[in-house]
């Protein structure tokens, strides 16, 4: 933006209020300023990627989402811009807003870097959220599926050892907590994921079977709340509007909107043929 005049300290000339956002992944400065990378590169170099364990083939993971893009970047980027035009209408003074993603990435591990302050190196893939306990687990079904299973407070756990029958000797897990994992993942395993899905509906016990995209995206509850509703007609298809982070107070009507087609709304080229 700077080398094409469009840098803060020129655009600050036009207006002393106004608030620019820069969002990189390494910020404006510090030694790795100019440095390329995408979200794997950013989740490696904060630890986050670490905390994961080890996959099959002993390598960490790659997470589905793109952690460091929205979580690191684009939310925080919003946040911080909304104080800024709150602060500039009090005073009016606008500011350069410098988010860095790997900079917001650290919030992400607070459990981890509670572990280091206490004296105890974390334990990649073995802590209580990252693998290490059977309360906080995923476990096959029978029929290829999966079952999320979080009971981590007690009163969840101890109706999910109801609800799967779990021998009474194993659920204290923290004797054994290996052993108790092991006796969960026969257990699951040895029925299909209806008839886990059939036990665990209307149950508090924080467990539900893992939905694919297409099973989310038709789930009645995130229907019924309106997160699709709002839809794009773009190549001749009607699709829904990819749902943003905003409480349905602040949602805009659900109306279905064109997208533009490619170059629709760029000025004619002087020069082009068949163009004024």
């Amino acid at each position: 933006m700077a080398r094409l005049g469009l840098g803060y300290a020129a655009v600050r000339e036009l207006s002393p209020r106004i608030v620019y956002c820069s969002i990189t992944g390494y910020g404006q400065s510090g030694p790795k300023a100019g440095v390329a990378g995408h979200d794997l590169n950013y989740i490696a170099d904060t630890g986050l990627l670490a905390l994961a364990g080890h996959g099959a083939d002993g390598a960490p993971p790659i997470p589905p989402g793109l952690i460091a893009d929205i979580g690191g970047g684009a939310l925080p980027a919003v946040i911080n811009i909304l104080l800024a035009l709150r602060r500039a209408e009090a005073t009016g003074a606008g500011c350069h807003l410098d988010v860095a993603m790997t900079d917001n990435l650290f919030a992400w591990q607070w459990w981890a870097q509670a572990l280091l302050a206490s004296g105890r190196a974390p334990r990649p893939g073995r802590e209580l959220l990252t693998g290490g306990a059977p309360r906080f687990q995923v476990y096959p079904t029978a029929d290829g599926r999966f079952v999320a299973a979080a009971p981590l407070e007690e009163r969840f756990w101890q109706r999910f050892c109801e609800l799967i029958e779990l021998p009474p000797e194993l659920r204290d897990e923290r004797a054994e907590p290996e052993a108790a994992r092991r006796a969960i993942a026969a257990i699951i395993a040895a029925r299909p994921a209806e008839h886990w899905r059939g036990r665990f509906d209307g149950e508090d016990c924080c467990c539900n079977l893992v939905a694919s995209l297409e099973e989310a995206l038709a789930d009645p509850h995130f229907r019924g709340r309106g997160l699709f509703a709002a839809r794009i007609e773009a190549g001749g298809q009607d699709l829904p509007a990819l749902p943003v982070p905003l409480a349905p107070a602040l949602r805009p009507p659900a109306d279905a909107q064109a997208a533009p087609a490619l170059g629709e709304a760029n000025p004619p080229l002087s020069g082009d043929p068949g163009q004024p």
